[in-house]
Order: structure tokens, then sequence, then C-alpha cells
């Protein structure tokens, strides 16, 4: 074999190195790209039932402080009807302030 075919041999092998090389490197790309569009994809999810379980989570929170209220409510309007009933027909200035106390009491 001559200097001239072994040089040509030895740039063909090059060749063939650089090419295996880049395919390598392209299918290196090729999962990556689809792990980073799977990863997006599953945190797009995550986050869109996130925000589900927390909108939810927030209207629960806002019934059951309705709830809580309108149970506290009631039972200051129970008391406060019960006590109007121990009232003297002749109300005056603190009895009238001591109820209006007892109807805005923790409002």
């Amino acid at each position: 074999m001559s200097t001239t075919e072994k040089y040509v041999h030895s740039l063909k092998q090059i060749k063939e190195a650089e090419d295996r090389a880049q395919k390598a490197i392209d299918e290196q790309k090729k999962r990556v790209s689809e792990e980073f569009h799977n990863f997006e994809g599953s945190t797009t999810k995550a986050i869109a039932a996130t925000k589900t379980d927390g909108e939810k989570l927030l209207e629960s929170s806002i019934e059951q402080s309705k709830k809580i209220a309108a149970t506290e409510t009631a039972k200051i309007i129970e008391d406060a009807n019960n006590k109007s009933k121990t009232i003297s027909a002749r109300i005056d200035a603190q009895t009238v302030h001591e109820i209006i106390d007892i109807l805005l009491k923790e409002v």
C-alpha cells in the first residue's frame, strides 16, 4: 500500500468516525428533546391538576366558613331572642345598647 493510499484510507476512517460521532450526537439530541417534551407535558398536567385541587380546596374552605358563620349567627340570634323575652316592656338606653352588642357580637 502506497503512502497516498494509506493517507486516503486514514481520511476515510476519520470521516467514518466523524459520521458515527455525529449520528450518536443526533440520537442523543433527539432523546433529550423527547425527554424535555415529555417533562414539559407532565409538568403542565401537574400544574393544571394542582390548580384544580387548589380551587376545590378554596371552594370547600369558603363553604365551611359560610356554614360556621351561619351557625354562629343562628346562635347569636337565638341568644338575643331568649334575652329579649326576659326584658321588661320598658326598654331603656342601656338595654338597647346590650341588645345591639349581642347582635353585633362576633360578626
